[in-house]
């Protein structure tokens, strides 16, 4: 499962409406970039290098699944659609807007396009002080200094007066108003990477299956009909566990917590998988076991069409998955239809996401949350 850089950008504006500017540049970030996670209070600065009128400048903190230098490309983008003209004389201006990228996790680059983190931060409390009410465990990775120790070191004495604080884009989206989320799909649909997500943005606590550690796994793609029941049984009993002992270790009316599978996707696949008689005497376990299990405050499916799932099952690589037959995983997402249809108290948002990727599109992964925020209402 890929992981989300954790990437701190620096803002400033200087020309027209300044707040304006920035308001309409922190957006476009979110929009096209990454997850706007935290933001700065804005702060009235001096012009650094050069006699000009003041900066507003704020920092922000994102999450984003790009490369440093994905990133440096679509900051360009962002400050040509907003107006800026780049001068190639190596002197300071004033600009409409001015983004720069300081730090990228605690990576150390140096190309002849990208420094990081960004080689004149410590000697600038424009950037340092915005970065400051970010609240980061973030260590510089060259002097080993967090940003209180930068601060106390820099020789810039100028003056850093707040101006007001920023909205953060995520604020709108009041997930908190859920404690406990399931997210259920098909095999391949990437319900555990939009959970981690999530997770992640949100800072919620996760509970993600390990279907991993499961030994019936891979002999059961070889030789279903001998392996279904115990590969069932083993599920259950892991799920079982799993759910009941990460459950016991939150607060479920006050921690938001988000799992990338419902014990109910047990009887789904059992459903499918097994023989008749096999699957009654299943069934009469699972009950008494169901009965048992908290219900999640929203149940999301991600539906994705069939060709997709194969596509991300192959590329994901997992040997065990690549003789996977369409008919089996179209079974598979008929079991979840029909047991979302038969549910009356389980509140259920499907969205389908067969021709949106999450992960690299941060507009695709925004339709997600706007999807969410709609069902709060």
């Amino acid at each position: 499962m890929e992981s989300q850089h954790q990437v701190i950008l620096s803002i400033g504006s200087n020309l027209g409406n300044r707040l304006e500017n920035i308001v309409s540049c922190i957006q476009m970030i979110h929009q096209e970039i990454g997850t706007v996670i935290k933001i700065s209070r804005l702060y009235a600065t001096p012009a650094w290098g050069f006699d000009s009128a003041e900066f507003y400048n704020c920092a922000l903190v994102l999450h984003t699944f790009g490369t440093a230098q994905k990133i440096l490309t679509q900051i360009v983008s962002i400050e040509t659609q907003l107006g800026r003209i780049r001068n190639n004389d190596n002197e300071y201006h004033s600009r409409i807007i001015d983004i720069d990228l300081i730090a990228f996790d605690e990576a150390v680059l140096n190309t002849k396009e990208l420094i990081i983190p960004h080689p004149l931060m410590q000697n600038r409390k424009f950037v340092l002080v915005p970065i400051q009410d970010l609240n980061l465990d973030w260590k510089h990775p060259v002097f080993h200094k967090n940003i209180s120790e930068l601060l106390e070191e820099t020789t810039d004495e100028s003056t850093c007066d707040i101006v007001q604080t920023l909205e953060n884009p995520l604020d709108k989206i009041s997930l908190d108003k859920y404690n406990y989320v399931a997210i259920e799909g098909n095999i391949g649909a990437g319900k555990t990477t939009l959970a981690a997500k999530i997770a992640e943005d949100f800072n919620a606590k996760t509970v993600l299956e390990r279907f991993a550690d499961n030994p019936f796994l891979p002999k059961f793609y070889e030789d279903q009909n001998r392996y279904a029941f115990p590969l069932e049984m083993s599920f259950l009993a892991d799920r079982y566990k799993q759910l009941s002992d990460d459950l016991a270790q939150f607060d479920l009316f006050k921690d938001f917590i988000i799992a990338d599978y419902h014990i109910f996707k047990s009887l789904i696949f059992a459903k499918v998988t097994l023989q008749e008689d096999e699957y009654r005497l299943y069934k009469t376990l699972f009950d008494i076991i169901y009965k048992e299990m908290p219900k999640p405050d929203l149940y999301i499916y991600l539906y994705q069409n069939t060709d997709r799932l194969l596509q991300n099952i192959k590329k994901r690589g997992r040997s065990y998955e690549q003789k996977i037959a369409a008919s089996y995983l179209d079974k598979i997402n008929k079991g979840y239809l029909d047991y979302i249809k038969s549910q009356v108290d389980l509140n259920v948002l499907v969205i389908d996401v067969s021709d949106r990727d999450f992960v690299k599109n941060q507009k695709d992964y925004l339709y997600i949350l706007g999807e969410i925020k709609n069902k709060i209402r």
